[in-house]
């Protein structure tokens, strides 16, 4: 008697699914996605910066620091003294050390304390500190 069984395992092949060409794929467009992301810094508060028809766009600013209306400084989205300023510039410096700083002062602010942080930040060790405006309604 033939066994039909028997004759049936020897002839099957196994199936195998390679699956190491999809997580290539997979990783290579996690990288993709990575490099073209921008990352957007924010001060962590609004301000109603005032305007100003020499304005002009600053693609690369890395280090923000906000002055709002009662004079509070936040920087990183958490608010910090006058006095820590300069330590924190430092700080961000270290991790990047062609980063520019750019104070985003309120227009109710006082002078004086967006000319105070802008100082701490050149004894930071920041070579380029700026000041925000806004470009005047008619400009846009």
């Amino acid at each position: 008697m033939l066994n039909i069984s028997a004759a049936r395992r020897r002839n099957r092949s196994t199936t195998e699914l390679n699956i190491a060409p999809l997580i290539d794929m997979v990783f290579i467009l996690l990288i993709f996605f990575l490099v073209n992301t921008s990352f957007v810094k924010e001060t962590g508060i609004d301000v109603n910066r005032p305007t100003a028809a020499t304005a002009a766009v600053k693609p690369t600013a890395t280090i923000l620091i906000a002055v709002d209306q009662a004079n509070r400084i936040f920087m990183d989205r958490r608010e910090i003294d006058l006095r820590a300023v300069r330590a924190n510039v430092e700080r961000a410096l270290a991790e990047n050390p062609e980063g520019a700083v750019v104070v985003v002062a309120d227009k109710e602010s006082n002078t004086g304390t967006a000319i105070q942080v802008m100082d701490a930040c050149r004894l930071a060790g920041a070579a380029n500190v700026s000041l925000a405006a806004g470009l005047p309604e008619q400009a846009r």
